[in-house]
């Protein structure tokens, strides 16, 4: 297959983090290039790429809406990028890239409904939240130290020349 997949880790990352990647490879062998990471996603919208390598116009691409437990459902859309608007639920679309008849890339991407978003936004601020408030302690402290440590060296120097 053409281009690269993201190999994530789900438990054991640095931190707080909940998913971490661990390395970066280029599909080569298998068409399945996994989970995708959409272009730009928003509360209300989401766009998402195939995957293609230049000339875009090269390619053939087929959208489908996967079903769980039922048939894939193919969509009118044919170009390489697909923008979405979220629903009351989650939906999982796949990318096929096609050259002359054959699949030689594949992709899915996973739409969040509006409340999931909302409610991932508000866990994400959290996390930034804290984040801020450690980084700013940690600053602070160093301060407070550089300024103790400044103080400490220039008064016996001033003392010594006196």
């Amino acid at each position: 297959g053409i281009g690269i997949r993201e190999v994530l880790l789900t438990s054991g990352c640095p931190g707080t983090e909940t998913k971490c990647i661990i390395r970066v490879e280029e599909c080569q062998a298998s068409v399945d290039c996994g989970w995708g990471i959409p272009i730009s996603e928003g509360l209300a919208c989401v766009k998402m790429p195939c995957i293609f390598i230049p000339p875009e116009n090269r390619f053939k691409y087929v959208w489908k809406m996967l079903v769980p437990n039922k048939t894939a459902h193919i969509l009118p859309n044919d170009s390489s990028i697909m923008e979405v608007c979220r629903d009351t639920h989650s939906v999982t679309f796949q990318c096929e890239t096609q050259e002359n008849g054959n699949t030689v890339a594949s992709i899915k991407y996973t739409v969040y409904a509006k409340t999931e978003m909302q409610t991932k936004m508000s866990k994400r601020l959290e996390t930034e939240q804290s984040r801020r408030t450690k980084t700013d302690a940690i600053l602070v402290f160093c301060l407070v130290t550089g300024i103790i440590m400044t103080v400490g060296v220039i008064f016996p120097m001033i003392f010594m020349i006196l």
